[in-house]
């Protein structure tokens, strides 16, 4: 089922700009990331979920990009332009070959399954 996104449309012309521009920089720098490398990681300080993704990337032997955004009370705002563009709620935000695999969670069941490395060809 697709995830519904507000038509464009539906959003008035005097601010189509804005909506289009919300911290475009951030969202850009995750495109060119997610682009560059096979695995990434987006998460943020003290947030326990981004350091066990990248523990569990380690131990399966995968090289990983990470990117991290503020912690709790400070680049929320920043942060909320991830979460508009991909439709994830959380943090980390974990990108395989270009896909948006989910969370910690999402990640360590690709992991058991042997999934993870067929996506990535090995």
């Amino acid at each position: 089922m697709p995830r519904q996104i507000l038509d464009e449309a539906r959003i008035h012309p005097t601010i189509r700009a804005s909506v289009a521009g919300h911290h475009a920089d951030l969202v850009d720098e995750v495109a060119r990331a997610v682009a560059a490398h096979d695995v990434v990681v987006v998460g943020m300080k003290r947030n326990p979920f981004p350091r066990k993704a990248r523990k569990a990337l380690s131990s399966a032997g995968i090289a990983h990009h990470y990117l991290e955004y503020g912690g709790y009370l400070d680049g929320w705002r920043r942060r909320n332009a991830l979460k508009m563009w991909t439709g994830w709620p959380t943090f980390p935000m974990i990108f395989v070959k270009g896909t948006l695999i989910g969370g910690a969670t999402d990640l360590e069941q690709l992991i058991a399954s042997g999934e993870l490395k067929r996506m990535l060809g090995l």
